[in-house]
């Protein structure tokens, strides 16, 4: 009887404490350009447990591969902010925020137009 509590005791232990060595986790980066992208991979991609890092930039998803017994979210949105990139969670300081070219300032309105699809741009070429 005593082998079995400690068999099931250890079980459950080990249940307890078990963390994902493959997790898939994302979160949302906020940027605008290629060049966004690939700072923002790199940060991640830096930080160590990240096993992959794609970010789109039509939607500002950062999809992850990490293993959450060398980091988790938080430490690597810390990371993608300190290159100048905001995540729900952090923000980028104004002194990182700087540090990006400009045509990555995301939070400039003239930015972010600069950036937006050119739909009529698009219809007028298919018409033609």
């Amino acid at each position: 009887m005593k082998k079995v509590i400690v068999f099931l005791s250890l079980i459950v232990t080990t249940v307890a404490f078990a963390q994902n060595k493959n997790a898939k986790v994302s979160m949302e980066v906020d940027g605008v350009c290629g060049m966004c992208k690939e700072r923002i991979e790199k940060a991640a991609i830096r930080t160590k447990g990240v096993k992959s890092a794609v970010w789109n930039v039509d939607t500002h998803e950062l999809k992850l591969i990490i293993d959450e017994r060398k980091t988790d979210v938080k430490t690597i949105a810390k990371n993608v902010a300190a290159v100048g990139h905001d995540t729900k969670e952090i923000k980028a300081t104004d002194e990182q925020y700087n540090t990006v070219h400009p045509c990555c300032r995301y939070r400039d309105e003239t930015v972010l137009k600069d950036h937006e699809p050119k739909e009529d741009a698009k219809h007028k070429s298919k018409e033609n």
